[in-house]
C-alpha cells in the first residue's frame, strides 16, 4: 500500500509562515533589546558606584585622617540617601603598610545581616563585580597620592530585574498582539490566494460532472492563477475535440461491432462443429494412446516370457538328458539281473551313476522351478496394481532373476543397495514394471556402443516415502530432448523398433499408480540419474 503524502493547505502554509517569521523576529528583537538594556544598565551601574564611592571618600576623609569614628557613625548619613546601596565599609590602614582594619560599617537596614569583611579582596574588587543580585566595588582613599584606607560598596540589582520582568511581559503582550495581526493578514492573505482556486475547482467539478467542456473559466485577478485558468481552457477544448473524436469512433465501432458479430456467430457454428470433430478424435487418440501403452506392457512381458523360455529350456533339456541316460544304465542292470550276470562292480558303478544322474536331474528342475517361479510372481505383479506387503530387496531380485536370460551374455552388471527386511505395504506391480523398463531402457540406450556398463539400485525409506535411486555410467541424455524424455513417442530409435512408450509408461506409473514424483538428472557422456518418490505404509 503506498504512504500518503501529507497535503497542506495554503491557510496553514500562510499561517504557519507569517507566524513563525513574525514570532522568529520578535524574538530576535526582544533578545538584542534585552541584551542592549542589560549591557547599557550595567555600564551605568558601574557609572554610579564609582560616583558614589569617589563622593562618600571624600565626605569620609576627615573622619579617616584624624581617626574619629564615633563621629563618623554620628554625622555620616550620606550612604542612606543613596538608592540600591546595601553596604558600606570604610577600612584605614595602619603604619607600615599593615593589614586594612574595619573603621566604619553601614547596612540599609537593621533586619539585613552582616557581611564579612572584605579586607582580604581587596585586590579582586578594585574592578567593579557583578553577582546575581548585587554588584560591589572597593576604592582606595588616597590623601596626596597616600592610600589611607579603602571604601567598599555593594548596591542592589532588584531594579533591573524588575525592569527586565516588565520588559518581558510588554514584550509578551506586543508579541500576542503582533501574532494576532499576522494572523488577519495571513488569512486576508489565503483568502485572496485560494478565492481563484476554488473558483477553478467548481469550473472543473461542474464540467467533469455535466460532460460539458464548452464553457470557459473567467479571467484571474493575478498572474499564476490567470495562466492556471489558461491552461484549463485548452484542456476543455481538447477534451472537447477528443470527446467528438471518440463519438465518431463509438459509432463507427457499433457499425463493426455489428458486422463482426454477425461473422462470428457464422464462425462460431461452424467451430463448434469442427470442435465436436476435435473432441472424438481426441478421444480416439486417448483410447490409442492407451492401447499403445497397454501393448508395450505386454510387449515387455513377451520379451521376458521368451527370455524364461529360453532359459528354462536348457536345465529342462539337461533334465531330461540325465534321466534318459538314467534309464538307459536301469535296463542294462535289469537285463543283467534276469540273466543272473550282474556283477558287484557293475552294480555300484550303476549306483554311482544314478546318484550323479539324480543330482544334475535336481540342480536343473530346481533352477527351471525357480525361474518359473520368479517369472509367475513378476508376471503376475505386472499385470496386477493390488496393494500387498512385500519385501523390497525381495522384489528386486526376483527383477534381475527374471531379466537374467537377457541380461547374462552382456558386459553390464547391476549393483542393488537395499536394507534387509524392509518390507512395505504398495502395489508391486508398478515397481516391478518402472525397474524392468529403466534397466531394459539403459541396456538398450544408455550403453549403446559400449562394451561395459554399471547400473546402480539404491533403496531407502525416507519418513513415509520410499526412495529409489537409480544411476547408470551410460551415454546420457542429449539436452535437446531431456526435457521432454516422459513425453508419449518420444525415442532415439524410431525406425529401428523403438516405440518412445517406455519412459512415458514408467512416468505414469510413478505418477499415476504409484501417487509420486520422477526426476530425470543427465549431462551428455555422464550417464543418467532418476530419483523416484513415492509414499508408502
Amino acid at each position: 500500500m503506498p504512504i500518503t503524502q501529507p497535503v497542506w493547505s495554503i491557510r496553514r502554509i500562510c499561517l504557519i509562515s507569517m507566524i513563525g517569521a513574525i514570532s522568529l523576529l520578535s524574538i530576535l528583537s526582544i533578545s538584542v533589546i534585552t541584551l542592549q538594556f542589560n549591557k547599557s544598565y550595567n555600564a551605568n551601574s558601574v557609572s554610579q558606584i564609582k560616583h558614589w564611592a569617589d563622593v562618600l571618600a571624600e565626605e569620609s576623609l576627615i573622619y579617616v585622617i584624624n581617626v574619629e569614628r564615633q563621629a563618623l557613625l554620628d554625622n555620616f548619613s550620606l550612604p542612606s540617601h543613596i538608592p540600591n546601596l546595601n553596604y558600606v565599609h570604610i577600612y584605614r590602614t595602619g603604619k607600615n603598610d599593615e593589614k586594612p582594619t574595619l573603621f566604619y560599617s553601614y547596612k540599609r537596614n537593621q533586619q539585613r545581616t552582616a557581611i564579612s569583611e572584605k579586607s582580604n579582596s581587596i585586590n579582586s574588587l578594585q574592578i567593579p563585580k557583578f553577582s546575581e543580585a548585587y554588584l560591589e566595588y572597593m576604592q582606595p582613599i588616597k590623601v596626596e597620592g597616600k592610600i589611607i584606607g579603602y571604601i567598599y560598596l555593594q548596591s542592589s540589582n532588584e531594579s533591573i530585574t524588575q525592569i527586565t520582568d516588565q520588559l518581558l511581559i510588554i514584550s509578551f503582550i506586543v508579541l500576542f498582539i503582533v501574532c494576532l495581526i499576522a494572523i488577519f493578514i495571513a488569512l486576508k492573505l489565503e483568502n485572496y490566494i485560494s478565492t481563484p482556486f476554488y473558483t477553478l475547482a467548481n469550473t472543473v467539478q461542474t464540467a467533469a460532472r455535466q460532460r460539458n467542456f464548452s464553457q470557459q473559466c473567467q479571467t484571474m485577478p493575478y498572474r499564476e492563477a490567470d495562466i492556471l485558468a489558461r491552461n484549463i481552457n485548452i484542456l476543455f477544448a481538447r477534451m472537447e475535440k477528443r470527446i467528438a473524436q471518440l463519438d465518431s469512433a463509438e459509432q463507427q465501432s457499433l457499425e463493426h461491432s455489428q458486422e463482426l458479430e454477425n461473422k462470428i456467430n457464422k464462425r462460431t457454428e461452424a467451430l463448434k462443429e469442427s470442435n465436436q470433430e476435435l473432441l472424438s478424435t481426441l478421444e480416439k487418440l486417448h483410447q490409442f494412446q492407451s492401447q499403445l501403452v497397454e501393448s508395450e506392457k505386454m510387449a515387455s512381458l513377451g520379451d521376458m516370457v521368451a527370455g524364461v523360455a529360453h532359459e528354462v529350456n536348457t536345465p529342462i533339456g539337461l533334465g531330461v538328458t540325465a534321466s534318459t541316460l538314467l534309464a538307459d544304465r536301469l535296463d542294462d542292470i535289469k537285463a543283467a539281473f534276469e540273466n543272473k550276470t550282474l556283477k558287484s562292480s557293475q552294480l555300484k558303478k550303476f549306483l554311482h551313476d544314478g546318484c550323479e544322474n539324480i543330482a544334475i536331474i535336481y540342480r536343473n528342475l530346481n533352477r527351471a522351478a525357480d525361474l518359473i517361479s520368479s517369472f509367475k510372481k513378476v508376471a503376475v505383479d505386472q499385470s496386477s496394481e493390488d496393494i500387498r506387503t512385500f519385501d523390497v530387496k525381495e522384489l528386486l531380485r526376483e527383477v534381475i532373476l527374471t531379466l537374467r536370460p537377457q541380461l547374462h551374455s552382456l558386459p553390464y552388471t547391476i549393483d542393488i543397495d537395499c536394507p534387509d527386511n524392509l518390507s512395505i505395504n504398495s502395489k508391486p506391480g508398478p515397481i516391478n514394471q518402472i525397474l524392468i523398463n529403466l534397466i531394459m531402457n539403459s541396456v538398450i540406450h544408455g550403453f549403446e556402443g559400449q562394451d561395459h556398463g554399471r547400473i546402480s539400485i539404491t533403496v531407502m525409506s525416507l519418513s513415509n516415502q520410499l526412495n529409489i535411486l537409480f544411476k547408470d555410467d551410460g551415454i546420457g541424455v542429449n539436452e535437446s530432448i531431456k526435457h521432454k524424455v516422459f513425453e508419449p513417442f518420444t525415442t532415439t530409435k524410431r525406425g529401428e523398433g523403438g516405440s518412445g512408450l517406455g519412459m512415458h509408461l514408467v512416468y505414469n506409473l510413478v505418477t499415476q499408480a504409484l501417487g509420486g514424483s520422477i526426476v530425470l538428472n543427465s549431462e551428455l557422456g555422464e550417464g543418467v540419474s532418476i530419483e523416484i518418490n513415492f509414499p508408502i505404509n
